[in-house]
This record gives C-alpha cells, sequence and structure tokens, in this order.
C-alpha cells in the first residue's frame, strides 16, 4: 500500500470510528468551531499538535509552518497568512491560549544556522525572523548540534515577543483574557517542556 493509499484507508478508519462513533459532537462542530487554544507550530511530519495532546476535533486552533515563527506586526497591506490566522483565531475565535510549540531536530532552525542548499526563494527569508534567537546562540555555545538546540529554545521566545508586537493580544494579555506559553517538545525521548516565564528557562511540563 503507498502512503496515499495509507491516507484513505485511515480516513475509512477515521469515518467509522470516530465520526460515526460520535455523531453528537460532530453534529455540534458542522454548527460551528469554538476552541479555546491557539497553537503555532512546526510543518514538520513528526510534531502534529493534536496527535501529541490527544486532542479532539474541535479543541485547537493549529497554525503550522517551518520553524514555529511568529512574524512581528507589520500592518503593510501585504499578504500575511500567519498573522491573518493569528487574528482570526484572537479576535474572532476568542481564544484563551496562545501556545507556541517548537520541537527538537528542527529543520527550520538548521537552516538559519547553517544556511540552506540549493534553490531557496523562501525559506532563508522566512527563517530570518528568527535572526535574534541564532545570534544569541552563536554567541554562548559552541558545537553546531548545541547552537541549534539553543537555537530552537530562543526561537520560541523570539516568537513570544513577536505575539506581543500584535495591538490586539498585548491588550488581552494585559487584561487578563489570553495567556502566552512557550513549549518545545524533544522527538528523542518525547518529553514535552514548557517555558518558565520567571526564569526563561524551560522545565518539564508537570513541574
Amino acid at each position: 500500500m503507498d502512503s496515499l493509499d495509507r491516507l484513505i484507508d485511515g480516513y475509512a478508519n477515521y469515518y467509522t470510528r470516530y465520526f460515526q462513533g460520535d455523531s453528537e459532537l460532530h453534529a455540534k462542530l458542522a454548527e460551528g468551531q469554538n476552541p479555546q487554544v491557539l497553537v503555532i507550530a512546526c510543518s514538520d511530519s513528526r510534531v502534529d499538535p493534536a496527535l501529541i495532546t490527544r486532542a479532539k476535533e474541535g479543541d485547537l486552533f493549529i497554525i503550522r509552518n517551518v520553524a514555529n515563527v511568529v512574524p512581528p506586526y507589520e500592518p503593510d497591506g501585504h499578504l500575511h497568512g500567519v498573522s491573518a490566522a493569528i487574528e482570526f483565531a484572537v479576535c474572532h475565535l476568542k481564544v484563551k491560549h496562545i501556545v507556541v510549540k517548537g520541537h527538537s531536530g528542527c529543520g527550520g532552525i538548521q537552516a538559519l544556522i547553517r544556511g540552506i542548499e540549493g534553490e531557496d526563494q523562501f525559506i532563508s527569508t522566512w527563517v530570518s525572523v528568527l535572526k535574534e534567537a541564532k545570534q544569541r546562540a552563536v554567541a554562548s555555545r559552541n558545537t553546531l548540534e548545541e547552537i541549534c538546540t539553543f537555537c530552537e529554545y530562543e526561537g520560541i521566545k523570539v516568537s513570544l515577543k513577536n505575539l506581543e508586537t500584535f495591538p490586539f493580544i498585548k491588550n488581552r494579555v494585559d487584561d487578563g483574557q489570553l495567556n502566552l506559553h512557550g513549549w518545545y517538545f524533544n522527538l528523542a525521548d518525547g518529553s514535552l517542556l514548557k517555558l518558565d516565564p520567571k526564569t526563561g528557562d524551560f522545565v518539564g511540563i508537570f513541574a
């Protein structure tokens, strides 16, 4: 069975087991969505936020892009897909939490640190949003592996800082209507870390 056939087979299983198995939930979802959490995660195929958290349909509003980047607020009339999705989640869906979730072995971060081989029209420019994280990583770590890992952590912090450049986010955070969180998933051991805003360190999610 090839990869596409596996997806079709998986859909058949989903339809029978989950869609038909919880008709009340899906009837409600057909009328609209009311997620409480926005997750901004990497597009990496190994780090699906819904799978990792065992979330149900309707629980999460998810934005995925290379290196889980949040660009700064730029109301310049240009095309801003990530910013549009953030605006929709915050201003229209009224989410209560935003989670920026990074992960180990991030190809986007590696492209930021090492550059990228071959044709590259968009990736380098996109990940350059995290250049501040790169500067801190290069200045404080020695080996390439250490630099990339530290940059993955610091990239989450930069994206969280960029979130607060959006006035509609800053106002809601200040009013206590919205909470921002940084998470980091380690592919090697399956651990999930959270950013401690007081210390700036990433600690176990249950700490």
